[in-house]
């Protein structure tokens, strides 16, 4: 699958320092953009997995995933195609909580997510950790909808929302850097906004 570099977006809004540079503030809409048909996931059989390089590898149901301390994030998201949304509120259960669970291994340092659909992402371990990332089943106090990820999306907002894998089902803990779907098609391994990491090449 080619990839364009047609993302031109719309003009920055004029001494707005929380705009990064080529995208445009969205305003009330939240644009669904996706790869892959929109599944439709039963919470009854619906598990989290974080394994590979961990202490103790751990599954989560709906009701365990719900049992552990709670946290929200309140702030921007950013898309790849040039949109941000401001000031949003997802809430779910920080990665933090889940790898305080499973422990981590001293040489892993990346994770490789998979959602149920099959799609995957890589991530540097240090971009998910520190109060960086959460797993989210709500927005503005709703449950998340199917078409944004719902019912649970991984949600990391200082990288580009493709990194943010929908319909997530599994963290894997690696030693190594691996491309996951998008990064295999030509976008960037990392995907900083404020660096306009939007494509491989890119700074």
């Amino acid at each position: 699958m080619a990839v364009t570099r047609g993302f031109t977006g719309r003009p920055r809004r004029g001494g707005d320092d929380r705009l990064p540079p080529g995208q445009y503030d969205t305003g009330a809409g939240w644009p669904t953009l996706t790869a892959e048909l929109t599944p439709q996931v039963d919470v009854d059989t619906w598990t989290m997995t974080v394994d590979g390089l961990v202490d103790t590898p751990t599954t989560w149901d709906w009701r365990g995933i719900h049992a552990l301390p709670g946290s929200s994030y309140f702030g921007d998201i950013h898309c790849v195609t040039t949109w941000t949304k401001f000031d949003t509120t997802f809430t779910g259960v920080s990665v933090d909580t889940l790898l305080e669970t499973t422990g981590v291994r001293p040489e892993a340092t990346h994770v490789f997510a998979t959602a149920t659909t099959g799609y995957t992402t890589n991530l540097p371990l240090a971009d998910i950790t520190g109060g960086k990332a959460w797993l989210v089943w709500e927005f503005d106090g709703k449950p998340l909808t199917p078409e944004h990820g719902g019912p649970v999306r991984l949600l990391v907002p200082h990288l580009y929302f493709w990194k943010s894998a929908k319909w997530i089902t599994r963290i894997e803990l690696r030693d190594h850097d691996e491309q996951g779907f998008w990064e295999r098609n030509g976008y960037h391994d990392r995907g900083d906004p404020w660096l306009e990491q939007r494509y491989q090449g890119d700074a």
